[in-house]
């Protein structure tokens, strides 16, 4: 199929009707009318030769060839948006209020300390760091993005995998003291542990190791259930159980003896932080310029993390 400008426009249209809801929120979204969308979405299905949205009086879905379709050209458009970001440099200005559904961890751990560098760096920028157990409705609560940890829910959502961090099994040293080091993760079953509750699914995480490819399924005894990462730490430093962490921002805890890992072989599980916005479209100077920063310090961290291990 050849390339033209009407099929980029005809795929713009359709991305911003999923994400929108509606064609006439899309309509507004774009500065069209909703007549003029729907247009638009019956050349784009013309174009591909298949039906690409079921539409009603009452609903509007994707098929399933519009989902595949979907899919697959999404992370092109994100590719070409951010191409256009760069090539326009700093001609936006990074100011107004910045407001961000942000997981907890992140925000304490790894971010809190270079709040003071990111508010001098733009100063006609206020933040709003707002800690939720979900992303809920970004729109409807006034987010312009979150950042989680684990994959991003379903949902017309765009998602950026900002980074993946190891996931390390951890106890302190007088629980190995008192209870002995565990010599394979299977004797972690018999151990007295601390779950972490996925408020996403209203459970505690699963627990697993991983090597490789080989991945390991543990079911362990916990006594004791938290919802919050510093809990979990300050808990697991304190001898009441073995944990699971992520490596990124407790360099120092293993650094300086306060937690051992113990299966440094099996810790090949990867935890993803995404970036999740409300729409693809006209993303602000400040949301791009956060997301910058936290990958910025991001990479000072894990620079920290390897000369530290070293």
């Amino acid at each position: 199929m050849a390339f033209d400008g009407k099929l980029l426009s005809g795929v713009t249209v359709l991305i911003a009707v999923v994400e929108a809801g509606t064609i006439a929120r899309a309509a507004e979204a774009l500065g069209l009318s909703p007549s003029g969308v729907s247009r638009a979405l019956s050349r784009l299905e013309q174009r591909v030769g298949a039906r690409l949205l079921a539409r009603t009086t009452r609903s509007l879905s994707l098929t399933d060839e519009g989902r595949r379709f979907y899919e697959q050209v999404g992370p092109h458009l994100t590719g070409i948006e951010e191409a256009a970001i760069e090539a326009a440099g700093s001609a936006s200005k990074v100011r107004g209020r910045l407001r961000v559904n942000i997981d907890p961890f992140f925000s304490r751990i790894i971010l809190s300390r270079h709040l003071a560098a990111f508010l001098t760096r733009y100063p006609d920028l206020s933040v709003e760091l707002i800690m939720r157990d979900s992303v809920g409705d970004l729109v409807a609560d006034g987010f312009d993005l979150a950042l989680r940890f684990g994959e991003p829910p379903v949902g017309s959502f765009v998602a950026r995998k900002l980074i993946e961090t190891r996931v390390l099994t951890v106890a302190s040293p007088s629980y190995i003291k008192a209870h002995g080091k565990p010599r394979h993760p299977k004797e972690m079953e018999e151990r007295d542990c601390i779950d972490f509750y996925d408020a996403a699914n209203a459970r505690p995480y699963d627990w697993e190791m991983r090597r490789k490819k080989e991945v390991l399924p543990l079911r362990v005894k916990a006594r004791l259930l938290v919802s919050d990462s510093g809990t979990l730490i300050g808990a697991c430093e304190a001898g009441a159980g073995i944990g699971q962490i992520l490596e990124i921002g407790c360099a120092q805890l293993l650094h300086s003896g306060r937690l051992v890992e113990l299966f440094p072989e099996w810790s090949d599980e990867r935890f993803p932080l995404y970036a999740i916005y409300p729409s693809r479209l006209h993303r602000a100077a400040k949301v791009r310029a956060f997301i910058e920063f936290c990958l910025e310090i991001m990479g000072k961290n894990q620079t920290e993390v390897r000369r530290k291990v070293r």
